[in-house]
């Protein structure tokens, strides 16, 4: 069977160029495609897979669950253990004031979720975000998103939502007493890793405080050890109103979170009922997978040596043509002149087995993101073929 003719056909496409390589198994930091070709996951599924491809102790998770149910009804009806048991871990390593978890099926879904409780809690429209910010690609997220390329097609959006750029003090000006929230990523991601100014963040919080205004904190791709620590937040010394987490927050398998206080997530159930649902969000297969996923991180201390490996980023990504490497834990963006020479790269580093891609509002920096177990030896080794192909690039 001709697969790629039929992704093509019948599979919805998005964009005019997709990369089309077709994986029959992945393993590790380690994908393979039906030739049997062996490649480098550098992007780990976009910050989904840091613990890994396939591990064994999801995939007996995933297994175990299946076989004694799956879907039973909408969201939030039933006690559903693997439910119960992954938010009670989750909120284990949050702050207490993060103590209730509504799961979703997506980042997109979580983002939705916090801006209907934060209009909820504080019956207010005014949304502050953030020029080159990525919540998602649904219509609300679509809204907050910092970048007119990508929404103009789908106006009208929503109203009240006014952008800034990401660190400016317009921003913390901005927030008033009309404003229900303020959201950002806490380290910005699809910018080409953005790191906020020292003491932005603090004085963002206490702007919030002082207008009850709900700061939201999205972690989707910054969480789960990415940055150096469990929560990029705790390097910053805030704690948010309400979290957002995906990616990596299902192990492999779809799952999204918005987290927030119990006593703030229970605006959602009266006045309407019903105030927020879903019926496959926290999918039991999915939570059960989220935890396994978590445990082993934990498990293993992988955030210990995060740091250690952005420092060899740093060391070993050194070329003529590289015009900056901007980094946060094992994460980075390398820079080059135009979006048509990353391109060559990226297809360059294709062929040498390394997967990587660019950034959405940086289509000239390279995406560097892989496992978090991905050993020195073999992040040296992915820097040394990214060398190469930028040598094979420029010199031609």
């Amino acid at each position: 069977m001709n697969y790629r003719q039929l992704f093509l056909q019948h599979v919805a496409q998005t964009s005019p160029g997709p990369i089309a390589l077709e994986m029959v198994k992945a393993s590790g930091i380690y994908q393979y495609d039906v030739n049997g070709k062996e490649y480098v996951d550098l992007i780990a599924g976009f910050s989904v897979a840091n613990i890994g491809h396939s591990n064994q102790r999801v995939v007996e998770a995933v297994q175990k669950q299946a076989a004694e149910f799956m879907h039973l009804i909408v969201y939030g009806e039933f006690i559903e253990a693997p439910q119960v048991a992954y938010a009670k871990m989750l909120t284990d390593y949050l702050p207490p004031a993060l103590n209730s978890v509504y799961f979703t099926n997506s980042g997109a879904e979580a983002t939705e979720g916090a801006m209907k409780l934060a209009k909820r809690a504080t019956g207010r429209s005014k949304i502050i975000a953030f020029n080159k910010s990525y919540h998602g690609s649904t219509q609300g997220a679509l809204s907050l998103m910092g970048d007119e390329y990508f929404k103009n097609a789908f106006r009208p959006l929503l109203p009240d939502v006014y952008h800034f750029d990401y660190g400016s003090s317009a921003a913390i000006h901005a927030i008033d007493n009309h404003t229900a929230c303020i959201i950002l990523e806490t380290v910005q991601a699809e910018s080409g890793i953005t790191k906020s100014p020292p003491g932005w963040l603090q004085l963002i919080r206490q702007r919030c405080i002082e207008t009850g205004t709900l700061l939201i904190l999205d972690e989707i791709q910054a969480g789960f050890g990415r940055t150096g620590s469990l929560w990029a937040f705790e390097q910053y010394g805030v704690v948010p109103d309400i979290l957002l987490l995906g990616k990596a927050l299902g192990g492999g398998m779809p799952l999204g979170a918005f987290i927030a206080g119990r006593q703030l997530m229970q605006l959602l159930t009266h006045d309407p009922v019903l105030g927020h649902i879903t019926t496959f969000g926290g999918h039991p297969v999915s939570c059960a997978a989220g935890k396994a996923a978590l445990e082993v991180l934990l498990d293993n201390k992988m955030c210990e040596d995060v740091l250690q490996k952005e420092a060899i980023l740093k060391q070993h990504l050194v070329h003529t043509d590289i015009i900056n490497v901007t980094t946060a834990g094992l994460w980075a963006a390398v820079e080059f002149d135009s979006f048509e020479t990353n391109r060559k790269v990226i297809h360059q580093c294709i062929a040498r087995g390394l997967i990587t891609d660019w950034f959405l509002f940086a289509p000239n920096r390279l995406r560097i993101a892989p496992p978090l177990l991905i050993t020195e030896k073999q992040l040296v080794e992915a820097c040394n073929k990214i060398i190469e192909a930028i040598d094979e690039v420029c010199s031609a």
